[in-house]
């Protein structure tokens, strides 16, 4: 069985489709948000309440916006990329815009992720974790 915390190459990152990136950069974000909730909301209810609050594309979208003039050439470019992808159906719950730039920003997580670039997400998420605190 092959590792479930791989470290690929860039040249096969390069390779996965920007989608495909920021699907596996979702659940990496919102499994980072929920371990981050958890130490500090005592019953599943807050906790999922706080949750939902931080993990939607508008919530993403202002992350975006904090992160972007932090991010190397490589995550700029795959925010990019993210951002101006064409996703198919945007929820009602938010504007185009705003769920772009989530895209962008979960490309980058999976970016991150999958490169085994973990100390750089932990990094990324401190910066927002201390923006909200």
């Amino acid at each position: 069985m092959k590792s479930l915390f791989p470290e690929i190459s860039g040249q096969d990152i390069n390779n996965i489709s920007i989608l495909a990136l920021a699907q596996v950069g979702d659940a990496v974000y919102e499994l980072m948000t929920r371990t981050m909730l958890c130490l500090s909301q005592p019953t599943a209810k807050k906790l999922h309440k706080a949750r939902v609050a931080l993990v939607n594309a508008a919530a993403q979208s202002r992350a975006a916006s904090v992160l972007m003039p932090l991010f190397s050439p490589e995550e700029a470019a795959v925010f990019r990329r993210g951002r101006n992808a064409e996703p198919g159906n945007i929820p009602s719950a938010s504007t185009r815009e705003e769920y772009m730039a989530a895209t962008g920003l979960e490309a980058v997580w999976g970016y991150l992720y999958l490169s085994g670039q973990t100390e750089r997400l932990s990094e990324l998420f401190e910066v927002l974790h201390e923006k909200s605190s």
